[in-house]
Order: structure tokens, then sequence, then C-alpha cells
């Protein structure tokens, strides 16, 4: 595991979506493979989208052959609500790139068998030959995707009740009325996360800064999912100054020397 270290929130945003962007052109220049990324959703990743649309409007990308997942959707919110997470990557980035619609898969919170969403998800992302890079955020409780306090790390995508501190945290889209947030979602588990080649979280300001010390610094344990990224190969935590507040001066010192020397 990695941690990179900037400033400021706008230049990690920018650290991570040219750091997929030039994965997408690295596979591209070498295999006409499709690349295979999972996407996240929240306030977290839109600056990166930003830059990424901003790329394939210059003519420096192209998403025609990229496939994505999206972590997680609120179950039993229409599509079509502006706080489902279908409008949500519509809006901050599909609706302004050339992917194709084929190539889109955001699970369906109202499929009438929820269930085998889920599993005909897991087996989509098989069939497309494995995520090459999951990009994610962290939640203020260490939570990766909708893999709450006590997710399992074997869990694959399914059906999560989701807990009072959530629903207290993502009130602030529902009008601050935490009874309008829906109390479950689908969501992909640790094990398919960490099952990427890749994986790129992003945390920033201080109130991700304790999950963040817990999850870099402290043991692995299922009451911090993103501790899970310990033990990836090659997982990235990207940080602003503000997220990384509370590590220890030895790990700052530690990853900011790494990424020295690693370029």
């Amino acid at each position: 595991m990695k941690v990179i270290i900037r400033d400021t929130k706008q230049e990690g945003s920018l650290w991570a979506a040219h750091y997929i962007a030039e994965k997408i052109k690295a596979k591209a220049a070498i295999s006409s493979e499709p690349f295979v990324i999972g996407l996240c959703t929240g306030s977290t990743p839109i600056e990166t989208y930003a830059e990424l649309i901003r790329m394939y409007k210059a003519g420096e990308l192209s998403f025609k052959n990229v496939i994505s997942f999206n972590m997680d959707e609120y179950v039993g919110l229409p599509k079509e609500h502006p706080e489902s997470y279908y409008s949500f990557m519509h809006k901050y980035l599909f609706d302004h790139i050339d992917q194709k619609e084929e190539n889109i898969h955001i699970l369906d919170g109202n499929a009438a068998d929820l269930v085998k969403e889920c599993s005909d998800f897991e087996a989509a992302i098989l069939k497309a030959g494995g995520i090459d890079l999951f990009l994610g955020g962290v939640g203020e409780d260490g939570h990766l995707a909708f893999n709450e306090p006590f997710s399992a790390f074997s869990s694959r995508t399914r059906i999560v009740t989701l807990t009072e501190d959530t629903l207290v945290v993502n009130s602030r889209f529902f009008d601050n009325d935490v009874n309008k947030v829906p109390k479950q979602a689908l969501s992909v588990g640790v094990a398919t996360v960490m099952s990427a080649k890749e994986v790129v979280v992003l945390g920033f300001g201080p109130k991700k800064a304790r999950a963040i010390k817990e999850a870099v610094e402290g043991p692995m344990s299922h009451y911090i999912t993103l501790s899970a990224m310990q033990d990836h190969q090659a997982g990235i935590i990207v940080l602003d100054e503000a997220a990384a507040g509370e590590l220890k001066v030895n790990s700052y010192k530690y990853f900011k020397a790494l990424e020295k020397v690693e370029g």
C-alpha cells in the first residue's frame, strides 16, 4: 500500500485523474481488451471526474474501450431521482464522455430480485475479465463503498443496511432530513474491491483524518473496512494535508520519501 499526500483536495483529485488516465492509455497501447474500472460516487470524486472530462474534451483520453462498474446504489430510490447514483454518475461523468452505454454497469436498487441483481453484477465483472482499477472513497467511519463497520473482508456484492452514522452524513443530500435517506443499499463487497488489480482510494478533509490514521497505521480490522488496503499489493490512498493530519510524523515522512524516490 502506498499513500500519496498532496497539499489540497484539488491537487489530490488531479493526481488521481492523471493516474487513471495513464493506466487507461497504457493498457490501450498493448492490448485491444477493454480497460475495466470500478467507480464511486459522493462529493469526493467530483473533481477527479471533472479532470477526466477535461482530458476527454481536449482529445487526450477516450473512454470508448472502457467498461465501468459502480460501487453501490440505494435500494428503492428511482434511478431518475437526483440523488440516485445512476443520476450522479451521468451528471458528473457519463453524459460528458464517449463511453458506450452498454459498457456502463450500475446496480439496480429497484430490481425485482435484489439478491440475483447482486450475483449478476459479480458475474458481469468476471465476464469483463476482472477490474483493472477500482476508484473509491472513504467514509468518516472508515467504510469503503457501503461496507459499513464489521463488514467481512470476504464479502461480495450484496444488500446492506446503512448505519445511523452513514444516514446522518448522507442526509445532506436529502434536504438534511435523515428520514429521506434510503435505509438499505446494494454494495460491492470488500473482496470485490480488493480483487481488483489496483485500488485507488481518495480521502480528503479533516473529517476523514481519524479513519485514515486507523486504516493506515492500525491493525487490519473489519471495524475499519478501508484497512483491507494494507493487504493489497497495488493499493494507493490519496490524501490532502487535512486528511493526513492524524498520521504519525514518521508515517507522513515515510510516505513522502517513498513517493520522492519512486516518482
